[in-house]
């Protein structure tokens, strides 16, 4: 998959409490909470990165590469959603399996990094 152009932005949402800062990136949101030092991460893939997909795991070094710990779910439109808490001030490799055969990379990732496999990673930064 190739990367489109990634657009950061700051900005409170309606109802969200104040302590609470989003970060933006397109297919990726990221809420930052004041008081502790984590981040809820939500991840968007939507239907045209994996058309006629039946299952989506986010896979990576935060769940030690296991293939069943983070299974997305399937939204009415298609898309594929799925949100993690993970600790803040890190960067963390991940990539998307698309019904246990395909390997994808995020189009909206910060970063991407080489692996051992010759291809490339996605990287989120929190």
């Amino acid at each position: 998959m190739k990367k489109t152009t990634s657009k950061k932005e700051q900005k409170e949402e309606p109802g969200m409490a104040s302590e609470e800062k989003v970060a933006v990136a397109e297919g990726l949101k990221k809420t930052y909470l004041k008081n502790r030092s984590a981040c809820r991460v939500s991840f968007f893939l939507p239907e045209e990165a994996a058309p006629g997909a039946k299952k989506i795991a986010i896979v990576g070094d935060f769940n030690g590469w296991d293939r069943n710990a983070n299974i997305m779910k399937k939204q009415k439109d298609g898309t594929f959603l799925l949100t993690l808490e993970l600790p803040a001030n890190r960067e963390y490799r991940f990539k998307y399996l698309i019904d246990d055969t395909q390997w994808e990379n995020d189009w909206c990732a910060d970063k991407y990094v080489p692996n051992e496999f010759g291809g490339e990673d996605s990287v989120i930064q929190v």
